[in-house]
């Protein structure tokens, strides 16, 4: 079983299985996966189980993750922040470390036992920033608190 477990020294002891990521302006730029992220994502998969979480706004999240061992989402609600949320929760949120930008992830963001809120190429709502643990300006940035716990440790402890 894939896990992570992280004592943060007063903030909390994470016990993580899942990461959850949004797709568009998260993972992606205009639907194109940033290339940053796919050394990052094939390291994280063999640590983490990954999980994407997308409108799939171009229509492309399964032609531009089909080389990594995730999970694709493709929400079909018409409340997306709700369904992000009930997805999460389905994982056991106290074992999800979530990340996104927008409105819709706001909920997913709170609820994750840890979240990060990205201030990426599309900004940040601020409603994900209100609801996040951590903001990076960059998802490699977040995605290496994983890849170096003690980054993760250093930002969090209190």
């Amino acid at each position: 079983m894939k896990h992570l477990n992280i004592p943060i020294p007063h903030f909390k002891e994470l016990d993580l299985s899942h990461l959850v990521l949004d797709y568009n302006g998260t993972l992606a730029k205009d639907g194109i996966l940033k290339t940053e992220v796919k050394e990052r994502l094939k390291a994280l998969s063999e640590l983490l189980n990954i999980h994407v979480i997308t409108s799939d706004t171009f229509g492309n999240v399964q032609a531009q993750l089909q080389d990594f061992k995730l999970n694709i989402n493709v929400l079909r609600s018409d409340n997306h922040t709700l369904e992000k949320a009930t997805y999460i929760k389905e994982l056991g949120v106290e074992n999800c470390l979530a990340i996104g930008n927008g409105n819709n992830d706001a909920q997913m963001l709170k609820d994750a036992a840890v979240s990060i809120a990205l201030m990426g190429d599309e900004g940040c709502s601020t409603k994900a920033l209100i609801n996040s643990d951590i903001v990076c300006k960059e998802i490699a940035d977040a995605l290496d608190l994983l890849l170096n716990e003690n980054r993760l440790i250093a930002t969090l402890r209190q």
